[in-house]
């Protein structure tokens, strides 16, 4: 079948699809002794493609993996640092990080913390960070100061963000303290900084900011305890085909034939 490079290198688990689109630019691979253009298409059962010299196979295609993790604060979430910062992978065992094309569906920013979701399953994750998809997302938000109801009615009804207003949002008190207060946020969208964004647009200061739970899949299994920090989990069978349906990658009849 005929796909995009990309696409290829991304299935194989060679790299997220977005870092083969970064090696194709960088003249990094070849497909049947041509260096390779964005947009380029190949036949995997009989081009021939090379990555730095390297080629290829069809039958080298690793396992699909799919992982949460409990990111700790202070890691950045990508395959590579040129400032040398630790990185999600640095996490893992080196049978799932090395060689297997696994990347991060997303992101949270560096001095965030809590649950990332992590495959080489690049068909899921191009699908999965398409704002069409709107998967919720929840988190713990600590804040300085006391927000009114007023200030989050407004943050649960949208606020203009660079010239564009946010997605509604479910937000509410979890708990106050003398000088804090804890909220519970529902996103469906997923903006750069949105939340620390939300939070100075509205007069506070994010303290901390933890995300414990993306749509249905939490920080830990059933009957057991939540995930420490850096800690990861293999998904459940169910929670990918929960992943797969949200993305339209399964039907529904397909998802219950399955089980």
């Amino acid at each position: 079948m005929v796909q995009r490079v990309q696409k290829i290198l991304s299935q194989w688990g060679v790299a997220s699809r977005r870092h083969a689109e970064d090696m194709i630019v960088a003249g990094r691979v070849r497909l049947n002794g041509e260096i390779v253009t964005l947009g380029d298409k190949a036949d995997p059962n009989c081009d021939r493609l090379e990555v730095d010299g390297k080629l290829i196979q069809p039958n080298q295609r690793p396992q699909l993996l799919y992982i949460l993790m409990n990111k700790p604060i202070g890691v950045v979430c990508t395959c590579n640092d040129p400032q040398n910062r630790s990185i999600v992978l640095d996490f893992l065992p080196k049978a799932f990080s090395q060689g297997t094309g696994i990347h991060p569906v997303g992101r949270l920013d560096f001095n965030s913390s809590g649950a990332l979701l992590l495959t080489n399953d690049g068909e899921l994750t191009l699908r999965l960070t398409h704002p069409r998809y709107h998967l919720p997302k929840t988190y713990e938000v600590w804040v300085q100061g006391y927000p009114t109801e007023e200030r989050l009615q407004q943050w649960r009804e949208g606020v203009m963000l660079m010239g564009k207003k946010t997605l509604p949002a479910q937000v509410e008190v979890i708990r106050r303290s003398r000088q804090h207060t804890c909220l519970k946020v529902v996103l469906t969208e997923g903006r750069n900084r949105q939340i620390r964004r939300i939070v100075q647009h509205l007069g506070f200061h994010v303290l901390r900011l933890h995300r414990t739970a993306i749509g249905p899949l939490v920080l830990s299994s059933p009957n057991e305890s939540s995930l420490p920090s850096g800690q990861h989990r293999l998904l459940t069978p169910s929670e990918i085909r929960f992943l797969k349906r949200r993305a339209n990658l399964i039907t529904e009849t397909e998802g219950k034939l399955i089980e």
